[in-house]
């Protein structure tokens, strides 16, 4: 028994060895790296309402203005960020992908931290994309992981929702390659729609949607439901349901008891409502003639 324990305990130590090692690795140069404690080869600035890590040999951004974008982002939500995010800029292309869980330009993990491109701070240099907006829509994600559990973040609360409260609260609609609402109505009524429910599941990709950008799509899509939700059954009622699904994992249960019917009937209400937005702009033109 004893020759049995002691080899046992001689395979264990170096696949211990192993596995710290691959950690190791990973807090300091890999996806988990926004979880270490230690950042090797950045430097860190401390501003009012954020930290910003910058990686040596990046060029310095000052993103004071930044700051000023938190007091809306916390009125929208009603909510305060717990602890300041810490923000993350990246010489080049090969050390951002290196560390990022996201091929996108921007990656807002669960624990307050925001990893931003170097190709999203090229683009906004160009004009192409508005970086307050980028980064005000991923700040409310990152407001909204504070406020949940690991388990919720990753698993439970409907990645349709986080994405549609934050293009919604940064006012994306309409702005670089995002349909305005209006746009997005008339793509609804050609047809086009993704099911909330089906968003980032093993179905996504067979709902057919026939438009150049599918993607911005379906994010001005999940905030014309938000938005909907808002102006139809008021701030209150849809912040209820926002603040209710950070801690409790049965959405459509939630959906039910704060707004009266079932998710699905609500969809059905909000894509008839599109309907008759065509038909009564059609009524007014005739009117007009």
């Amino acid at each position: 028994m004893k020759k049995y324990l002691k080899k046992i305990k001689l395979l264990l130590i170096p696949l211990l060895i192993i596995i710290l090692g691959i950690l190791s690795y990973e807090l300091l140069w890999g996806k988990l790296f926004p979880y270490s404690p230690v950042k090797i080869g950045f430097t860190k600035y401390e501003l009012s309402n954020f930290v910003i890590y910058i990686q040596n040999g990046a060029e310095y951004r000052d993103l004071k203005a930044i700051d000023s974008l938190f007091p809306s982002i916390e009125d929208f939500h009603q909510l305060k960020f717990l602890k300041k995010p810490a923000i993350y800029i990246f010489r080049d292309r090969e050390n951002y992908l290196q560390r990022s869980i996201s091929k996108a330009r921007f990656c807002a993990y669960p624990n307050g931290s925001l990893l931003i491109s170097p190709w999203a701070l090229k683009e906004a240099d160009e004009g192409i994309i508005s970086l307050n907006i980028y980064v005000k829509h991923e700040l409310s994600h990152t407001l909204l992981y504070q406020h949940m559990g690991f388990s919720t973040a990753y698993f439970y609360f409907p990645r349709w929702l986080l994405e549609g409260i934050a293009v919604c609260s940064s006012n994306q609609m309409g702005t670089s390659w995002y349909p305005s609402k209006e746009e997005t109505y008339e793509f609804i009524k050609e047809g086009n729609f993704m099911p909330p429910g089906l968003y980032n599941s093993d179905k996504e990709d067979q709902v057919p949607i026939n438009l150049k950008n599918r993607i911005a799509f379906i994010y001005s899509e999940f905030g014309c439901i938000v938005d909907y939700m808002i102006t139809f059954g008021g701030k209150d009622k849809f912040l209820n349901y926002m603040k209710t699904l950070l801690h409790n994992n049965n959405h459509d249960q939630v959906f039910k008891d704060i707004y009266g019917i079932s998710f699905d009937k609500f969809i059905n209400n909000f894509k008839e409502f599109i309907k008759m937005e065509k038909s009564i702009t059609q009524t007014l033109d005739n009117h007009k003639n």
